[in-house]
C-alpha cells in the first residue's frame, strides 16, 4: 500500500506551536480511510452496503514533535484480523524518516443495527483483503 501523507496545519499546533497530541488520532482516521480506499474499499462503499465500522479502542505512543508544516508519513497494516474484529497498527515518520508517532485502532464490522457482520460470509472479498495483507 502507498502511504498516506498529511501536512500539519497551523490549527493542529498548540501554543508551544508542536502539534497537539489529539491531531494523531485524527490522523490515523485519515490514513484508515485511505488505507481502505486504495483496497478498493472506500466509507461511502461500505456504508452504502450497511456496513459501519465503530472504533473500539485507540492506542498512541508519542515519539517527537511534529509543526507546521511539516509532512507526516504514515504506514498503515493489519495487525490482527479474525472477521468482525479489525486491528491495524500506524507508523508516522517526518521526512528524515524519524519514527514521530506509532499507534494501533480496533475496530468492528456491524450492520445499521449494530450487529456483528459475518464478513467471511457477507463480504468474502473484503475479508480475504483484510485478511492476506495481515502480517
Amino acid at each position: 500500500m502507498k502511504e498516506y501523507i498529511h501536512t500539519v496545519q497551523y490549527y493542529e499546533t498548540d501554543k508551544m506551536q508542536i502539534t497537539h497530541h489529539s491531531n494523531y488520532i485524527r490522523w490515523m482516521e485519515e490514513a484508515r480511510i485511505d488505507f481502505l480506499a486504495q483496497m478498493g474499499w472506500p466509507f461511502d462503499k461500505l456504508e452504502g452496503l450497511g456496513i459501519v465500522s465503530p472504533v473500539l479502542s485507540v492506542n498512541c505512543d508519542y515519539k517527537l514533535t511534529t509543526t507546521f508544516p511539516e509532512q507526516i508519513f504514515i504506514n498503515v497494516r493489519v495487525k490482527e484480523f479474525k472477521g468482525v474484529k479489525l486491528y491495524l497498527e500506524y507508523e508516522m515518520k517526518n521526512k528524515d524518516g524519524k519514527v514521530v508517532c506509532v499507534g494501533t485502532t480496533g475496530h468492528a464490522f456491524l450492520n445499521a443495527k449494530g450487529r456483528p457482520i459475518r464478513m467471511k460470509q457477507d463480504y468474502p472479498e473484503l475479508y480475504q483483503l483484510l485478511s492476506t495483507d495481515e502480517q
